[in-house]
């Protein structure tokens, strides 16, 4: 029997890019996509599902309890993904209150209506599943200094920002639904991801977008911060076994082991744009180092041994071909590349940051 999935913020980065990787890899699932549609969410990203029996949008924002619960009424979901968040730090600095509203107070609403849709007469759930899509920033900052360190799923919560602080606070609201009432949650924290789809405000397609256009390309500080990058499709992979097979109540951390420096990204990123169009004017002098940012994290480090032991989940994809692939990939797509970064999106942008 088909499962139905449904899926919040779907049309984003990582959401979309489950979406498709789910729809691709089972036949009998249908998957609900609800997204609010802000800037960052592109339904060009789906334009190959659209037609698929298998597949419905709903444009709809996870605050709107009555929306929300509706959707549960019509479409009687066995799971929920949560990816919907606003998850640009640096907009959360200025904005705090946006990423309280939407991180925070959004995933109360669709864990209450889960609740409402799974709870039985004698208060179990059936064979239903939360899972919140969380970050490794909750955990904070590790040392430069001792590389042998990582975060694991009993590392405590020690957020910097007010991302950090609002993606924090929703675990611990979806830690609560399952201890105070047995309601059945996972939560998976994954480490930067990178891949198609990513709005261009993120250090990677930012980057590939400025090289290619002979921009500055902007670096924090030294740029000697150090992340932890996973290709997008190991994440989509890694969710669906947590779904599946993950125990209920479980915090599985989902990391690529591959640590590096931003710098070392953005010189990868110069080599490898470089060479795919053999343009020798895209070189290191375009690099130029900026302010840092306020409370600038200095190391991310996962240890996803938990999660191999237990689902026999790993990255797959090594950095050095995940880059390759990314660059490739806006390299074919330069038309959605021009349309996210023009037009109504960037518009909408403009309007929900820069002009509130």
């Amino acid at each position: 029997m088909s499962k139905t999935y449904l899926v919040t913020g779907g049309a984003g980065f990582i959401g979309s890019n489950f979406v498709l990787y789910m729809l691709e890899n089972h036949d009998d699932v249908r998957i609900v996509n609800v997204d609010k549609l802000t800037y960052a969410g592109n339904l060009e990203n789906l334009a190959d599902v659209e037609d698929d029996p298998r597949y419905a949008f709903s444009q709809t924002d996870i605050c709107d309890k009555p929306a929300v619960k509706a959707l549960f009424e019509k479409y009687q979901p066995d799971y929920v993904v949560n990816f919907a968040a606003e998850s640009h730090v640096d907009r959360s600095i200025k904005y705090p209150e946006v990423f309280a509203e939407t991180n925070v107070m959004g995933t109360v609403t669709m864990l209450n209506c889960a609740k409402e849709a799974w709870e039985q007469a004698d208060g179990t759930y059936g064979d239903h599943k939360y899972l919140q899509v969380s970050t490794d920033e909750v955990y904070g900052s590790l040392s430069i200094d001792e590389p042998d360190t990582f975060f694991r799923e009993d590392t405590p919560l020690n957020p910097h920002s007010p991302y950090s602080a609002s993606k924090a606070s929703a675990d611990m609201f979806v830690k609560a639904y399952g201890d105070t009432y047995g309601f059945p949650v996972n939560i998976t924290r994954c480490s930067n991801n990178y891949g198609p789809y990513q709005f261009p405000e993120k250090l990677i397609p930012l980057m590939i977008n400025n090289a290619l256009h002979h921009e500055k390309l902007p670096v924090y500080g030294d740029g000697m911060n150090v992340r932890d990058w996973l290709y997008v499709a190991d994440h989509c992979k890694a969710i669906d076994m947590v779904l599946t097979g993950g125990k209920t109540g479980e915090v599985y951390n989902v990391g690529g082991h591959n640590e590096k420096p931003n710098m070392f990204i953005v010189r990868s990123i110069i080599a490898e744009c470089s060479k795919a169009v053999d343009d020798p004017a895209i070189t290191e002098a375009l690099i130029e180092h900026v302010t840092d940012r306020k409370g600038h994290d200095r190391r991310y480090g996962i240890a996803p041994d938990k999660i191999k032991a237990d689902l026999g989940w790993y990255p797959e994809t090594a950095f050095e071909d995940g880059i390759v692939l990314t660059i490739d990939w806006y390299l074919a797509h330069e038309e959605w590349m021009s349309h996210v970064t023009s037009g109504a999106y960037m518009d909408y942008y403009k309007r929900m940051y820069e002009g509130r």
